[in-house]
């Protein structure tokens, strides 16, 4: 695609533009700050990933991907800030389902240990997994002060914190989990996928489009439930103090 080409695309950004306008929703700076931001940012990323690949060290490789996890990191801890540490448990979520996953592909084979396969599904498992944690975090907060009183009731009673928490944690990981789930269940049929639509229009065959389409929506499930639990597991414990009493978020 050349870059007059990808000009005239500029066209589906000046539609919500237009429709934001005529129905007077205000969110004309925000579409305009959000399609410079991306321009600018995708670029600089292209240009970087051009000389990683080219370089071909593994060093930079291991730069790219913790820039992924602190980028990650800045944005999901602004939903957790009440939990005490929520920064590390997410850096050290991020880390342990990134080398797992890695280790799996690299250690099987799946992928080659190249720049060109590591960077752009390290970027889908800690998006994905950045996503998750924004997921489980809302809802983890909004279910610990709802059933507030029924986890002081348990506590109450000679209840463990695990014990207390349990009901909302649990509900929290399997709410977080659902959307991946469920897109999972109608994919192909509502949706082809970001990864497939790219390799068949840049040529590749639909077969092996679909085969590691395929490896991604496995991977994606995983690190869905890895990084619900381990997230979930690290948060709970500081919700209470030494006296096994529930701290107020």
């Amino acid at each position: 695609m050349s870059f007059l080409a990808l000009s005239f695309s500029l066209i589906f950004v000046l539609i919500p533009l237009l429709l934001s306008k005529v129905l007077k929703l205000e969110l004309e700076k925000d579409v305009v700050i959000a399609t410079i931001r991306s321009i600018i940012q995708l670029l600089i990323v292209g240009y970087i990933l051009t000389f990683v690949f080219e370089s071909e060290q593994i060093t930079y490789t291991i730069l790219m991907v913790a820039l992924m996890i602190g980028a990650a990191t800045q944005n999901a801890r602004k939903k957790g800030a009440s939990i005490q540490g929520i920064t590390w448990k997410l850096i050290l979520t991020f880390i342990f389902v990134e080398i797992l996953t890695q280790a799996i592909l690299l250690g099987f084979n799946i992928i080659p240990a190249e720049p060109q396969y590591i960077i752009p599904i390290s970027g889908m498992v800690v998006g994905n997994s950045m996503v998750l944690s924004i997921l489980f975090l809302n809802r983890f907060i909004a279910e610990v002060e709802a059933r507030h009183d029924e986890t002081e009731l348990i506590l109450t009673l000679g209840g463990t914190p695990k014990q207390a928490i349990h009901n909302s944690l649990i509900t929290s990981i399997k709410a977080s989990m659902i959307p991946t789930i469920e897109s999972q269940k109608t994919i192909g049929l509502v949706q082809l996928p970001g990864m497939m639509s790219g390799q068949i229009i840049a040529g590749a065959d639909p077969v092996q489009a679909v085969q590691f389409q395929l490896l991604i929506l496995f991977l994606l499930l995983s690190t869905a439930a890895m990084t619900s639990i381990l997230l979930g597991f690290l948060s709970y414990p500081t919700l209470f103090n030494k006296r096994m009493q529930m701290i107020q978020l």
